[in-house]
C-alpha cells in the first residue's frame, strides 16, 4: 500500500508544475517589463517549490523513517517561503507606490 492514491499524486506532482510555469511566467514578465521588482517575486517562490518537492518526495519513499528529516525541511522551507513572498510583495508594493507617486499631477492655480 502506497502513502498517496493516484488522485492525489496528480494534484501533487500538477501543483509542483504549475508553480515552475508561474516562476517562469513571472521571471518573464519582469524582463518584459524591464521591472526587476517583478523578478524577485519570481526568486522569492523558490522557497516554495523546495518545500512542496520536499513533500512528494518524502511520500514518494512512502514516508520513510530515514527520510523524517524532510518533513523538517519542508515546514522551514514554507517558513521561509512565505517569508520571501511578503518581502517580494512589499517590494513591488513600493516600486508601484513610488512610481504612482512620481506621476502626479501638479496642482496649479489658474
Amino acid at each position: 500500500m502506497h502513502a498517496l492514491s493516484i488522485p492525489t499524486w496528480i494534484i501533487h506532482v500538477s501543483s509542483v508544475i504549475e508553480w515552475i510555469a508561474a516562476i517562469w511566467l513571472i521571471w518573464t514578465y519582469g524582463e518584459l517589463t524591464k521591472n526587476r521588482t517583478w523578478r524577485t517575486l519570481s526568486l522569492g517562490m523558490l522557497p516554495a517549490l523546495v518545500s512542496a518537492m520536499c513533500a512528494c518526495t518524502w511520500h514518494y519513499f512512502d514516508n520513510a523513517k530515514s527520510l523524517e528529516w524532510l518533513v523538517t525541511l519542508q515546514a522551514t522551507m514554507t517558513v521561509i517561503g512565505n517569508f520571501t513572498l511578503w518581502a517580494a510583495a512589499v517590494w513591488i508594493w513600493r516600486s508601484t507606490t513610488t512610481a504612482t507617486v512620481g506621476e502626479q499631477p501638479s496642482i496649479s492655480n489658474d
